[in-house]
């Protein structure tokens, strides 16, 4: 049997890491030279002329004298973690197909619980304020998903226990390309009119199975097929909807691996995390320095920002 090149792709071993980002310094430059690819420029007035204040680790303007720290402004800011426990955390998030627990996290980084579901839900806001300004377009499978386990109550989708989302899949010739996993009020066609217009190209051709809401996608004019597959096994195997069928498969396969339980109003973040890795399959050495450019270019996020109700973005 041929081998799949994406599963048996290089990826960047633990011991090259190690050797890339072995110490503080290291990490520094690479942050520098990610966070400022042409040299420094000011946040202030935009000039590149600066010295550096060696004593206390920051950057200072020579035209306007203003004073800022590398990881000023950003997702880091603030930190009191050394940075190669940033930048472990973000290979032990990347390069694996699954993800992993701010427990298994704690364990690896040897810091607080606190510390490390902190970290962990920082990167996935840089995901998902990332995978939030991607659109899909051309062929897309669309599904209806649920997140939450069996609980006493209402089934099926009037259910008060799980957490709505949208699966997509653009796909060409086909082979599957980037995907989306977006959290929903409820399958309703006025909510899936706003996930369309948010997320998909107009013109794009929507294909999904008989769900009424799904004609909302017209609204944000895109076309919609829609293709009636009964229930059961027999329409989670219709060819229409392989790689919409796969990709959710997958994803309730690593969250059980994973995670006891997701808390609904973290969900986003977590489907985010999940459609990032997804999207980035291709590249998996390249995954670590991607996540630490937009991280450079992600807003600080505090603790008390972090355990808001919805994600930010």
């Amino acid at each position: 049997m041929k081998k799949n090149p994406v599963q048996f792709q290089k990826g960047l071993g633990l011991l090259e890491f190690l050797g890339q980002y072995s110490d503080e310094e290291k990490c520094r430059e690479a942050l520098f030279r990610l966070r400022w690819p042409s040299g420094f420029v000011c946040p202030e007035c935009g000039d590149q002329s600066y010295c550096e204040l060696k004593s206390r680790r920051i950057y200072q303007c020579n035209r306007c004298h203003h004073q800022c720290s590398l990881t000023a402004g950003t997702i880091f800011h603030g930190t009191r973690l050394p940075l190669r426990k940033w930048f472990l955390a973000i290979y032990l998030l990347t390069q694996p197909k699954k993800s992993l627990s701010a427990l298994e996290l704690k364990r690896q980084l040897g810091v607080h619980y606190d510390t490390a579901w902190s970290l962990k839900h920082k990167l996935m806001q840089v995901m998902y304020e990332r995978q939030h300004q991607k659109k899909l377009r051309g062929r897309i499978e669309m599904d209806d998903a649920y997140l939450g386990g069996e609980k006493p109550g209402k089934r099926g989708r009037g259910s008060e226990n799980k957490i709505p989302f949208i699966a997509a899949v653009q796909t060409h010739e086909g082979k599957p390309g980037p995907m989306q996993m977006r959290r929903v009020e409820g399958f309703r066609t006025a909510a899936i009119t706003a996930y369309a217009r948010h997320a998909l190209e107009p013109g794009s051709r929507v294909i999904s199975d008989g769900l009424a809401c799904f004609t909302g996608v017209r609204a944000a004019e895109c076309q919609h097929q829609p293709i009636i597959t009964g229930s059961g096994r027999q329409a989670a195997q219709h060819p229409a909807f392989k790689w919409v069928n796969t990709v959710l498969g997958n994803l309730k396969s690593a969250i059980r691996g994973t995670f006891h339980a997701v808390s609904e109003k973290h969900a986003p973040r977590y489907l985010a995390e999940f459609e990032y890795r997804f999207n980035r399959r291709f590249h998996l050495p390249d995954m670590i320095e991607r996540l630490l450019y937009v991280s450079l270019r992600t807003p600080p996020m505090p603790y008390r920002l972090l355990t808001l109700a919805e994600p930010i973005g």
